[in-house]
């Protein structure tokens, strides 16, 4: 019997065993090694370990991709970056239509455009304009991420998760515009650039959890998708105030 208990990751390799001279067949057989967790091989079982995270029930699925599109609709960049960086450092398995996310140059252009549009969103007017141009933005490339997160499923299951993100990233993006329109007229910057500093931290936050605690994740994200749909009517003449606000910022 065993002394004692050993916790860790199992590492399995494959042996064949060779035929014997009494005429068996060579037959192939997994032995399963305990690798105890450490410093040392921690690494190596995040990645053995995590790979189980791509099976998730649909439920859960769809709950992490309802935070995601949350997120991306309040912040794009912010949510391309946080994902591509996790999976980066081994600590999210991405799915084959969603490793591209991984890579430096996309990783690299997310966190410039993250830098650019840290600043641009809080420059009372000219976030006007930038979060209408936007709207073109965050919406498609949110329905795109879930499209592209769920290529393993039927078709009728891509296309409804493709929806859910594309839905609810336009209504983040919607919430936001309106809390924004609120605050602009202010003469002081300091309610711009608090609520746009909110914005970010809860689209990362948002992100990093998802891909830890998904229903957790989701249920936050369905609470202010119910708070944005009590505020519609304030939403949608907020977005064309938005709209007509950017374009009188134009002309002018």
């Amino acid at each position: 019997m065993p002394s004692g208990i050993t916790i860790g990751c199992g590492l399995g390799v494959v042996f064949q065993q060779p035929a014997s001279d009494s005429g068996e067949r060579p037959f192939l057989f997994l032995k399963v090694f305990p690798v105890p967790l450490g410093a040392a091989t921690l690494p190596i079982c995040n990645r053995v370990c995590m790979l189980d995270v791509l099976k998730i029930p649909l439920s859960e699925l769809f709950a992490l991709l309802a935070a995601v599109g949350f997120a991306a609709g309040l912040n794009l960049y912010a949510t391309v970056a946080v994902l591509g960086l996790l999976a980066r450092f081994g600590h999210l398995p991405l799915p084959p239509g969603l490793q591209l996310l991984e890579s430096w140059p996309v990783i690299a252009a997310s966190l410039a455009l993250f830098v650019i549009e840290f600043f641009a969103d809080k420059i009372p007017a000219f976030d006007l304009i930038w979060n209408a141009l936007h709207t073109f933005i965050r919406v498609p490339v949110a329905g795109l991420l879930a499209y592209q997160a769920t290529s393993q499923l039927s078709p009728e299951h891509q296309l409804l998760a493709t929806l859910v993100g594309a839905a609810v990233a336009l209504a983040a993006h919607g919430g936001k515009t309106a809390a924004r329109a609120a605050v602009t007229p202010s003469p002081e910057p300091f309610s711009n650039i608090t609520l746009s500093l909110g914005e970010d931290v809860l689209a990362i936050g948002l992100t990093w959890l998802a891909t830890r605690h998904p229903y957790a994740a989701g249920a936050l994200a369905t609470i202010f998708l119910l708070i944005i749909v009590i505020l519609t009517r304030w939403i949608i003449r907020a977005m064309r105030a938005l709209f007509r606000g950017a374009e009188h910022e134009l002309a002018g």
